[in-house]
């Protein structure tokens, strides 16, 4: 029985500690679970050894973190460490795309390496194994991408992308109306040109019974993956983006009668003044399942800077009702990050989560904010760090550059605005 199916029946242990790490009731947060409307990504056979971890309606914006290997950078130890790197700085989730070396031994390593949960794209595996017997990618059959998706599961992964939506519909339109990046996503890309090559429907839409056959024995939460999500602010919202979404919305139906749960992927680079309509419009179609964003990227022109534009977009898409931030590094567009780039990512996209709970209103947000505010008025430096994302990197600045009295920092020293108005206001103290 899956944990969905378990939802319907009463409230599983599972749900209990996210309910009791979230402040919400836990007859509601199953009942919400129940519904699709939440998301415990938890593989049948790891909900002992995995953190479990809410995804959805009422929850705070969860993050995660992106690792794995290329064909061009090939280290598995180092991916490892970036997923340890990045649980340690505040990811929810890990997600392995390794395209590189031996692509089984590397998931299971990280799997092993962290206790959060662990997702995948088995698709990307079904391209490597084609083109390491000398074929082009095009060229596997739709057994293929299922016996990829089938060993996954049987792996143990908690999630997985399924670029299932992208059908011919959605891929006309693309070809007909044309766009400056085309397809940007790599996932939806193989897929894409799979289906060009032999025109033919996407297989994992004709199969999509029999993955959620596979997801249901497995208990793995499938994430709807946005093969036409927009790699341009200038190709967001088009009819390609829009027809891949209604499917989504099709299958997120047909993932609830089997007890599987789901969540769906969204773009994307998106201008600014668009984020809010399409997180609306998502969880409208989507009836409320979970929405996993990457980004959104508002502006093309960061490169370098990257996660500061994804936090930015982020940020108002969570406010809006996004759940789920995938976070992008500073290397995004130009290279394979390594493990400064993941914990910088890590940390802006946390900032974008913290700032819409805050916007939400939701307590624990809330609270936060009002302790540092306390620890700043007091000039309590170690309450400080202790309350910071990233408490080593605060706590660095300081003590790099030293102020010359041990309450104000280096920055207004005794100009200190927050000191000279406390000793006014002592000396009215006193006087009074």
């Amino acid at each position: 029985m899956t944990l969905m199916e378990e939802c319907r029946r009463g409230v599983p242990e599972t749900v209990r500690r996210v309910a009791e790490e979230e402040g919400v009731r836990p007859e509601k947060l199953a009942r919400r679970v129940a519904e699709g409307r939440v998301v415990v990504p938890a593989h049948a056979d790891r909900r002992e050894e995995v953190r479990p971890v809410g995804i959805g309606e009422g929850l705070r914006v969860k993050v995660n973190a992106n690792v794995g290997t290329s064909p061009e950078v090939c280290d598995p130890d180092l991916e490892v460490e970036k997923a340890r790197a990045a649980v340690e700085h505040g990811a929810d989730t890990v997600m392995d795309l390794s395209t590189g070396g031996d692509l089984g031994k590397i998931r299971r390593r990280i799997m092993e390496a962290v206790d959060v949960p662990v997702g995948t794209v088995p698709v990307y595996e079904a391209a490597v194994e084609a083109t390491s017997r000398g074929r082009a990618v095009v060229d596997m059959d739709e057994d293929d991408m299922l016996r990829a998706v089938e060993r996954h599961m049987r792996d143990g992964v908690d999630f997985m992308t399924i670029h299932c939506a992208v059908t011919w519909d959605a891929l006309n339109d693309l070809l007909r109306r044309g766009r400056l990046l085309g397809v940007v996503s790599r996932g939806g890309a193989i897929v894409a040109a799979w289906m060009i090559h032999h025109e033919e429907e996407n297989p994992l839409y004709e199969h999509f019974d029999y993955i959620l056959e596979l997801a249901r024995e497995h208990d793995v939460t499938l994430s709807l993956g946005d093969a036409m999500r927009p790699g341009s602010v200038l190709d967001a919202n088009d009819p390609a983006q829009h027809r891949e979404l209604l499917v989504q919305g099709e299958l997120v139906d047909r993932c609830r009668e089997y007890g599987v749960q789901a969540m769906v992927e969204g773009p994307g680079h998106v201008p600014l003044d668009q984020i809010p309509a399409v997180v609306r419009l998502q969880k409208r179609v989507c009836d409320g399942a979970p929405f996993y964003v990457l980004g959104p990227v508002p502006t093309d022109v960061a490169p370098g800077y990257d996660h500061i534009a994804a936090a930015i977009g982020g940020a108002i898409a969570a406010y809006h009702g996004a759940d789920f931030l995938c976070y992008v590094t500073p290397a995004e567009h130009l290279a394979l990050p390594d493990v400064r780039d993941v914990i910088e990512g890590v940390i802006a996209a946390r900032i974008a989560a913290h700032a819409a709970d805050t916007a939400r209103g939701l307590e624990y947000a809330v609270k936060e904010n009002e302790e540092m505010g306390r620890a700043r008025w007091e000039l309590d430096w170690e309450r400080q760090f202790e309350l910071a994302l990233d408490p080593e990197r605060a706590r660095r600045y300081r003590e790099e550059r030293p102020p010359q009295a041990r309450e104000q920092c280096s920055m207004c020293g005794e100009y200190c605005a927050i000191k000279i108005v406390r000793e006014a206001l002592e000396r009215q103290r006193e006087r009074s």
